[in-house]
């Protein structure tokens, strides 16, 4: 496994933290799909082509999300993820149906560097505990689908933000961070897929609950919304369906965040 989440001491950022793009492959059946709040999914292509591409533009990291995972009853596909490996040499994060330390186990052996968990955790919170001691801080990436409610607070959502639970999101990040996680994966459910930009107060109160490395997820259109998530905290930047179909290039959205600043990798 590769080296993982710069600016980390203990699971803790430090200020001189670049920041990270990372695209996102949604997968289902072997194949990146992209739908409007976990629906509606339609084709986007290859994995593992995609996965060569982001890597020559210049992504920092690459997240794999097996979308079906959980609501089939089982682990993401370890054969797509050593496709997607085979082709990569740049951090992957692998989500979707992990339910104990074996599911890990088993997509750190085919190539992924951190195992993305949501559902089962927060069915079990001790699963964090587990996955941290078996295999680091670093390794152990807590998904976190926050819907936003009328009244202006956050509920966690599980089984792909079918299920809407009376868990304030920003209680579970807290208690995700003291169990082991060492990152916060964290999207807002009511604007994955619109463009409607991320949800800054979201991220920003996330921020302040945390100490862990935050990445961004949820609604980016263009470069200009991955400088307003770095601005409020966010230290890893994902993005689907803007690099997908090519609305921007990866190197376009790093050159934003330099201009405004921000530390990022060549």
């Amino acid at each position: 496994m590769s080296a993982m989440t710069d600016g980390v001491t203990d699971g803790v950022t430090n200020s001189t933290a670049s920041v990270r793009v990372i695209p996102c492959l949604d997968a289902r059946g072997g194949r990146v799909v992209k739908g409007v709040r976990f629906r509606e999914l339609v084709d986007s292509g290859d994995p593992a082509e995609l996965a060569a591409r982001y890597q020559d533009e210049g992504a920092d990291e690459l997240c794999l999300l097996d979308v079906s995972a959980t609501l089939d009853e089982r682990a993401a596909c370890a054969r797509t993820v050593e496709r997607v490996r085979a082709v990569l040499s740049i951090p992957l994060t692998v989500g979707g149906g992990v339910r104990d330390a074996e599911a890990a186990r088993a997509l750190l052996a085919a190539g992924a560097d951190k195992v993305s968990v949501n559902s089962a955790a927060v069915a079990r919170p001790d699963l964090l505990d587990e996955l941290a001691t078996a295999f680091g801080r670093q390794a152990t990436v807590v998904a976190v689908d926050a819907l936003r409610r009328g009244r202006g607070d956050y509920a966690v959502t599980v089984r792909s933000g079918s299920t809407t639970l009376e868990r304030d999101a920003f209680d579970w990040m807290a208690e995700a961070e003291r169990r082991g996680a060492g990152e916060i994966l964290l999207t807002a459910v009511d604007r994955d897929g619109t463009g409607s930009g991320y949800d800054l107060d979201l991220l920003a109160r996330a921020r302040r609950a945390v100490r862990v490395p935050i990445v961004a997820s949820g609604g980016a259109r263009g470069a200009d919304d991955l400088v307003r998530a770095a601005r409020v905290g966010a230290t890893g930047l994902l993005a689907a369906g803007m690099f997908h179909r090519s609305e921007v290039s990866i190197d376009a959205a790093k050159a934003a965040l330099r201009a405004e600043g921000l530390e990022v990798r060549p």
